[in-house]
């Protein structure tokens, strides 16, 4: 049922037709059949192929998907102790990357740029858990040999890098639904102009 439906179908149908056409007008002689089928078989073979359709992506599913590492990382985070200042600073960070996942209106601004999901979900899969597994890991040999840098210094300046990040990003989405309140705002003036 797919190939009488198909433009290489039709576009050969149409040009057996005008065979048949030319047939009739006594232009194929005795080999009008050939004529033809050989017409049909011309307009099968340059008609443009079918287009496969892309796929339907719903950027919803990637932010449900982000969602629940998020979920994840802080029930991980609520069993991890870290001095004080980071603590603030990951508490920050945290209701900053909750409140972009939260269901609505910014979310929804957020699903429509790639780079700034990349970006948080690079923060929540990666750099976050890293940050506090690294100093874990490091606070434990610190104290085998003490007198180095403190590992408390490097997860602040890590959080503080990545609290950064995510500022910018907030900016960069602010940025984009400003933009869009402004181009409604000069249309809406043109119109009343017109």
């Amino acid at each position: 049922m797919g190939w009488l439906e198909s433009r290489k179908n039709l576009a050969g149908s149409a040009c057996g037709v005008a065979g048949a056409g030319l047939a009739l007008a006594g232009a194929g002689g005795a080999w009008w059949p050939l004529v033809v089928v050989g017409l049909y078989g011309a307009g099968a073979l340059i008609a443009p192929p079918e287009r496969v359709p892309v796929p339907p992506f719903d950027p919803g599913e990637e932010l449900g998907a982000l969602r629940a590492d998020f979920a994840r990382l802080r029930e991980y985070l609520a069993e991890v102790e870290l001095p004080s200042p980071a603590a603030g600073t990951l508490a920050e960070l945290a209701e900053l990357y909750g409140a972009l996942l939260a269901p609505g209106w910014v979310a929804r601004a957020l699903a429509t740029e790639p780079d700034a999901v990349h970006a948080l979900a690079r923060g929540i899969r990666q750099d976050v858990p890293e940050c506090v597994d690294a100093y874990h890991r490091t606070r434990w040999w610190d104290r085998m040999s003490p007198g180095g840098e403190a590992p408390e210094q490097h997860l602040e300046r890590q959080l503080a890098a990545l609290r950064e990040e995510a500022g910018r990003l907030t900016a960069g989405l602010h940025e984009v639904e400003a933009r869009r309140q402004q181009t409604h705002t000069a249309y809406l003036e043109e119109r009343g102009r017109s």
